[in-house]
């Protein structure tokens, strides 16, 4: 067959969940997850911040704000109807990634809804990634370098 790049996000390596037994199952190409339900404000979470998305999304929920998470789960085809979706029922979109500011999904993202769903959106689309500079080779400077629950939350907030 094509060749097979696979990009890994290695702080997914020591998270335990749930694996499907069913030697049949498959996860669909080109089609998005909804990981929670939501009125407010719509956060679109790839790979490793998927954890502290759906952290910040309980937070919120103890506050009254109700966020819908959403996992593109596959990138190209990106299952741009689920997300135009749900920017039709919240009205608001961040997305969130691990990757660098530039030239990444999230941009892609934004971009794509700006041009189809631009009409839906209650405020500007917010984008939260890496900065633009080197990956620290520390845990301790890589703790606040990737987006985290605080930054989800304060984001969040910014379009209420």
């Amino acid at each position: 067959g094509d060749p097979v790049m696979v990009f890994e996000d290695r702080r997914l390596w020591p998270v335990k969940d749930n694996v499907p037994t069913d030697p049949d199952h498959l996860i669909p190409i080109g089609k998005a997850e909804v990981k929670r339900e939501g009125e407010d404000v719509t956060l679109i979470a790839v790979a490793g911040v998927i954890g502290p998305v759906m952290e910040a999304a309980r937070a919120l929920a103890e506050d009254g704000v109700s966020v819908e998470v959403i996992d593109p789960r596959t990138l190209k085809p990106l299952d741009h109807e689920a997300i135009k979706t749900s920017v039709a029922k919240t009205g608001r979109l961040v997305v969130i990634e691990n990757a660098h500011r530039v030239c990444n999904l999230g941009s892609e993202i934004a971009a794509v809804m700006a041009e189809e769903a631009f009409d839906l959106l209650k405020r500007p689309i917010l984008r939260l990634s890496a900065p633009d500079i080197h990956v620290p080779f520390s845990p301790a400077l890589e703790k606040g370098f990737f987006p985290t629950k605080d930054h989800v939350i304060a984001a969040v907030r910014r379009l209420l």
